[in-house]
């Protein structure tokens, strides 16, 4: 009886051994995550990624290009590298400029030079004395008042130009009617009254009130003699 009791213990301890392997080929199973965090982190940002949300991916593709600068003139405003060419007033010895390419229209003793939104205009007559301040604010004003579109009176002075001194009036007036919209615009005129020798010739430049023609006016002005 005794080599039984011996193969039974035997058994028993063979049983023991196998359950122990196999409790620990089951441990990392049990011991091990099936997901890792840091796994899960970097294919989300990875997808955000290749999706173009990323802020600095898209603000470097968004940036346009710095545009290179470019002269723009406003309505009214005579073009800088516009050319000057002399004109005559018909039937006398006064010359002055005129931007080349202006239309020319006569009415009665006035030729008007046009171009868009801006006329120059000139007229040449018989006077005895030179004007002055005082016979344009007497004589001139009200002729104007009553001539020309909602009269405003800026100034009247007299100025120094480079073949002689004039009369200056500064003043704005209501264009024509536009034929389409039945709108006007609000034009500033200088008008020069230069005189010589019992002649005196009356130089108007006429032009949108916002416009920016200081230079070009000057250059007409300036330009007018007698030859």
């Amino acid at each position: 009886m005794r080599p039984t009791i011996v193969t039974s213990a035997a058994a028993l301890i063979t049983l023991a051994a196998l359950a122990a392997g196999c409790g620990s080929s089951s441990s990392p199973s049990s011991t091990t995550s099936p997901t890792s965090p840091t796994g899960t982190s970097t294919p989300s940002s990875g997808a955000s990624n290749g999706g173009g949300s990323s802020p600095t991916g898209h603000a470097t593709s968004a940036t346009p290009s710095v545009p290179h600068a470019t002269e723009f003139n406003p309505p009214g405003d005579i073009p800088d590298n516009a050319v000057f060419v002399d004109h005559a007033a018909p039937g006398s010895r006064v010359h002055f400029t005129v931007p080349e390419g202006w239309a020319m229209a006569r009415s009665g003793p006035v030729t008007t030079y046009t171009d868009k939104y801006n006329s120059i205009s000139i007229e040449v007559r018989q006077r005895a004395s030179a004007p002055t301040v005082a016979s344009a604010r007497k004589e001139d004003v009200p002729q104007l008042q009553a001539s020309v579109s909602n009269f405003a009176l800026g100034g009247i002075t007299m100025v120094t130009r480079q073949h002689g001194s004039a009369v200056h009036i500064a003043y704005q007036l209501d264009s024509a009617p536009n034929p389409v919209t039945d709108k006007v615009v609000r034009d500033a005129a200088e008008r020069f009254e230069f005189w010589h020798a019992g002649e005196e010739a009356i130089l108007t430049l006429t032009g949108p009130a916002n416009a920016d023609n200081v230079d070009p006016w000057q250059i007409v002005s300036d330009s007018l003699q007698w030859k």
